[in-house]
């Protein structure tokens, strides 16, 4: 028996599944596949490890992800864990089990890495649509974010092994794929050109999903795509976080609140059917109440009907962190709010 727990985003979901075919032939191993967005994320890994470890006296319990790749030493001190594994090294992980565990501690430099991990699957246990990564690692530094020191820099993909990807996925009978990515659309040398190519090299594809999209990076390219290409799916979810110009600054977002309701307007106009997601953080240092209402105002001037919404969580390290702190009962209620202000938006 092989037991993948995952925390965090699509990625982490994605290379779940990877793990999940790399280690089928084992048995008796448990992989918990760590989120560092926030303390708290790196404090409910450690509590399922001590439940898992209670639950599976004599696996062999492995820990990989971006928590482990941050705080390492966190989780070697745990007697529950048997070995620990990087960012980079986690693509190797039968290797690293199919050997006896010398070191219970492997991870690497990340930003000394410069190629892509082999995170190739075969399909998707329980899923109707399958996820294909494109990209991994940041080159921004949003003042909130603690990822791009967990996945190093942005690499793209070659779009060769994207395209053989889907047509085996699609060989599978998978109609919906969604390309996915720590930052997807930083895709080198284009993001909208990679659409493009998948589009016209694989018309039969019946859907084309995105996972979340920086409102920055989207141009005019892509709109036309949108326009011109049904199996787009009329879908996008960005990555928004605020809707008060002054709080994106100081998040260092690359766009303003007038951006998102300018690309909105313009994915309308291409495809009427379209509808919006979003991620929001509530309670960013330094927001008042006017900024708050701000990102109200947005959600209904853009047509945003989907909202993700998070308190803002303190993760040492980032720059953020330093910065005059909103109360934290004031971020959950401005988050209960915003949420209920999504559910009037989605009608």
């Amino acid at each position: 028996m092989v037991k993948v727990v995952t925390f965090g985003c699509r990625i982490n979901a994605y290379e779940s599944e990877v793990i999940k075919e790399k280690l089928a032939h084992l048995d008796n191993v448990v992989v918990v596949n760590t989120c560092a967005v926030t303390a708290e994320a790196e404090r409910q890994c450690r509590q399922m490890l001590r439940k898992l470890r209670r639950e599976n006296p004599t696996a062999k319990i492995v820990v990989t992800g971006c928590a482990a790749q941050i705080a390492p030493q966190k989780f070697a001190s745990m007697p529950e864990v048997d070995l620990i594994l990087g960012n980079k090294e986690k693509a190797d992980i039968a290797t690293f089990l199919a050997q006896p565990l010398v070191e219970k501690t492997v991870v690497g430099d990340i930003f000394a890495y410069d190629g892509h991990d082999a995170f190739v699957i075969t399909g998707f246990e329980g899923r109707q649509r399958a996820f294909v990564q494109i990209q991994q690692g940041c080159d921004h530094r949003c003042t909130y974010c603690i990822v791009p020191l967990a996945r190093g820099h942005n690499r793209s993909v070659p779009e060769a092994e994207i395209i053989r990807q889907i047509r085996a996925l699609l060989a599978q009978g998978f109609a919906e794929i969604c390309l996915t990515g720590v930052d997807a659309c930083s895709y080198q040398p284009s993001f909208s050109a990679l659409v493009r190519r998948i589009l016209q090299e694989i018309p039969e594809l019946p859907s084309l999903q995105f996972g979340s999209l920086d409102p920055a990076a989207i141009d005019d390219e892509f709109v036309d795509l949108v326009r011109d290409y049904p199996n787009i799916a009329p879908h996008f979810h960005f990555s928004v976080q605020s809707g008060d110009n002054l709080i994106l600054k100081r998040m260092k977002r690359r766009h303003n609140r007038e951006d998102v309701i300018n690309l909105c307007r313009k994915l309308k106009a291409a495809r009427p059917e379209a509808t919006f997601g979003a991620d929001f953080i509530c309670g960013f240092p330094t927001e008042s109440e006017e900024a708050f209402q701000n990102t109200i105002k947005l959600v209904h001037e853009a047509g945003i009907g989907k909202l993700h919404v998070f308190p803002y969580s303190e993760r040492p390290g980032t720059p953020a962190a330093s910065m005059p702190q909103v109360p934290v009962t004031e971020r959950k209620r401005r988050a209960e709010i915003l949420r209920r202000e999504g559910e009037v938006a989605n009608g």
